[in-house]
């Protein structure tokens, strides 16, 4: 016996919608690929003024030895503590320097030190944490002693003991600088990769048989550009301070001109107890300068990369 056939009442049919599956007020956003993400960078204005800055006072320092020939440090070549005016436009030291040509003699060394030491102690961390991560077991356990050494060794106490007992020089100062700078951003490396390296996608490389070092740098790196990114910049502006820092206090090599080499010197002449403020303000104000074009160089990657920074923005875009 067959069984009767219900057929439906069609009020009690339920028919749905085009747009019910998506709601107005919730649109399905894909995220922007490398080409997306490079053109909102450019495109941000804290990215733009950041960048902007950085390249005019690259251009300056790289520039010094056309606007200014000759050696800077050279004493008695001009009147000595002049205060600024048309023929000296930042004034001159009290050993008859032009302060403007030692400032922008300063920055070459300076942006040298900071920069490389900002990719070095990026490098190593990122090499790491990476490994620490993406290995695990025993050589995540001796990576992650190391780090925790050296994060609990004060920063600052190593640094002058280093440096006072080293030779004197940039290279004495930038392997100071890694070797007390790394450490932090290697941990924040490793937790971020400790949470790609459970991708699925990491799984598939695994399988197919990838090299570690390939599926490190080529697959999980580059999710973590704005983190790499963000430990590149801050690790450039503490360097350069560090250098500022370490040569003020005499432990650089004092016969080069750099900014902190120059902040030493006014010390040591007693520019600020004569009130020769043109002495040692230009080199404090171009270190500034320099750190807030990072910074804002730094919020712009915030804002291109973090999708809960980046939403905001483009409703204002859409708004407007």
């Amino acid at each position: 016996m067959s069984q009767p056939t219900i057929v439906p009442n069609p009020s009690d049919i339920v028919t749905e919608s085009p747009g019910a599956s998506n709601p107005p007020d919730r649109p399905i956003t894909r995220p922007p690929g490398r080409v997306g993400i490079a053109r909102l960078f450019l495109t941000n204005r804290k990215a733009t003024v950041g960048l902007t800055l950085l390249l005019v006072m690259i251009a300056l320092a790289l520039a010094a030895p056309v606007l200014f020939p000759g050696n800077p440090s050279l004493i008695g070549t001009y009147p000595v503590s002049l205060s600024p005016s048309a023929s000296h436009w930042l004034g001159t030291t009290a050993k008859g320097q032009d302060v403007l040509a030692l400032t922008l003699y300063g920055a070459r060394p300076s942006l040298l030190v900071g920069f490389t030491v900002g990719a070095a102690a990026t490098l190593v961390a990122a090499l790491v944490g990476l490994s620490s991560a993406f290995f695990g077991r025993v050589l995540d356990d001796v990576l992650s002693l190391v780090t925790n050494v050296f994060l609990l060794i004060p920063s600052l106490p190593l640094l002058v003991l280093l440096a006072a007992f080293l030779p004197q020089g940039e290279a004495t100062v930038m392997f100071v600088l890694v070797l007390t700078g790394w450490a932090g951003a290697a941990r924040v490396v490793r937790s971020q990769a400790l949470s790609i390296r459970s991708k699925d996608f990491v799984a598939a490389c695994l399988v197919t048989g990838e090299r570690p070092l390939r599926i490190m740098f080529s697959e999980m790196l580059p999710n973590m550009a704005s983190i790499v990114m963000g430990t590149f910049l801050t690790s450039v502006i503490g360097a350069i301070g560090a250098q500022a820092g370490l040569e003020f206090l005499g432990l650089g090599d004092t016969a080069t001109v750099s900014w902190g080499t120059n902040l030493y010197w006014a010390s040591n002449d007693g520019a600020l107890m004569q009130g020769q403020w043109w002495v040692f303000l230009p080199s404090g104000a171009a270190i500034a300068f320099v750190a807030f074009s990072l910074a804002l160089v730094n919020y712009a990657v915030d804002e291109v990369t973090n999708p809960r920074l980046r939403a905001p923005r483009s409703a204002r875009k859409e708004a407007a």
